[in-house]
């Protein structure tokens, strides 16, 4: 759904080829309003569902300047990432040029060239930690979730490690007015850091 700032929602997708999507998880927003989407599969305890009626767990993008009527009919979600066992977080540089893709079930992250049709292309490893949610700062370093906050740089040696007292650390963003604030999602609490650095997002 698309909510606006006076509550109008609209639906940006409902299926793909007439299939409910696994469960939407992740997604990032590229300049031109393009979106990028996670979908693995995590089966619900209020699902009526007891399995996928997708053959996979992919990623999407969804071009932006779709009408709703469009949409709907689902001829503009396309996969543009097939490679992976169970997609989570996900998050693109500012310039558009890559896009991070944190495979959970492989224990890997993945990074992406993206085509100026929103496609994907030149699929490199990254390292070897999976990720539920992710986040970029201005230097370009790279935040993984799980065991607490581990930060790689654009070369992906680790760099630091924020340790989270809870079992599992899920998602994180830069925030606050100049963007110097990291704000963590644990299994029971919400953390935040002040930061040397400015997040991107």
């Amino acid at each position: 759904w698309a909510i606006s700032p006076d509550k109008k929602v609209r639906v940006l997708l409902r299926d793909v080829g007439g299939r409910r999507l696994n469960g939407p998880n992740d997604l990032w927003i590229d300049a031109g309003g393009g979106i990028y989407i996670t979908d693995p599969y995590y089966q619900r305890s209020y699902w009526t569902r007891t399995k996928p009626e997708m053959d996979g767990e992919r990623v999407y993008y969804l071009p932006a300047g779709n009408s709703e009527a469009k949409v709907l009919g689902n001829s503009e979600a396309r996969v543009v990432a097939a490679d992976v066992v169970k997609p989570n977080g996900i998050v693109g540089t500012p310039d558009g040029r890559y896009l991070y893709v944190a495979d959970i079930g492989a224990g890997k992250t993945y990074k992406y060239r993206i085509g100026a049709d929103g496609s994907l292309s030149d699929r490199r490893l990254f390292v070897t930690q999976g990720s539920d949610g992710m986040t970029l700062d201005e230097r370009g370093d790279v935040y993984l979730t799980g065991d607490g906050v581990t930060v790689y740089d654009t070369a992906g040696r680790k760099i630091a490690h924020i340790a989270v007292p809870e079992p599992w650390t899920a998602n994180l963003c830069f925030g606050g007015r100049d963007k110097r604030n990291l704000f963590i999602t644990a299994s029971e609490g919400l953390y935040v850091i002040r930061m040397r650095v400015r997040g991107v997002e």
